[in-house]
């Protein structure tokens, strides 16, 4: 599983691996002596111990918000299928899902409301090309 880190699914997804055995990679936005989100720094640590932390940006590196759209071209790349169950229209999933897309990576997407902006980027990227995901046995 390989993830973000940031705060919500990718926090849940990641303690989630962790908690049933499984592999997870998590690619960081800051350097690797930097815990962001701060309250992610025990499960920051457990990943570094026993699964991947990788960053691009040298010890003692200033976060930058730029940094995070950045790094999603790595998620894409290491990625064999994407998952998105919910998504803005400017969110960063919709970012990794969108370069996984355009490097013909399998890229799935839970459809949701019309009329609800967290369905908005799920919606888009069905219309895009990613497969509907209407049932997780399909994963």
């Amino acid at each position: 599983m390989v993830s973000g880190l940031a705060t919500g699914v990718d926090t849940w997804a990641h303690q989630a691996t962790l908690d049933h055995l499984g592999n997870t990679i998590a690619v960081i936005g800051s350097s690797l002596d930097v815990a962001y989100p701060n309250k992610n720094a025990k499960l920051q640590q457990r990943i570094a111990s026993t699964g991947l932390l990788l960053s691009e940006y040298p010890p003692g590196s200033q976060i930058k918000p730029w940094h995070f759209p950045q790094r999603n071209r790595i998620i894409a790349g290491l990625s064999e299928k994407v998952i998105v169950t919910e998504a803005k229209l400017k969110s960063g999933a919709l970012i990794t899902a969108e370069l996984a897309l355009d490097s013909n990576r399998e890229v799935l997407a839970v459809p949701g409301r019309i009329d609800s902006a967290l369905s908005a980027g799920c919606n888009k990227l069905i219309q895009d090309g990613a497969i509907p995901l209407i049932n997780f046995n399909e994963i």
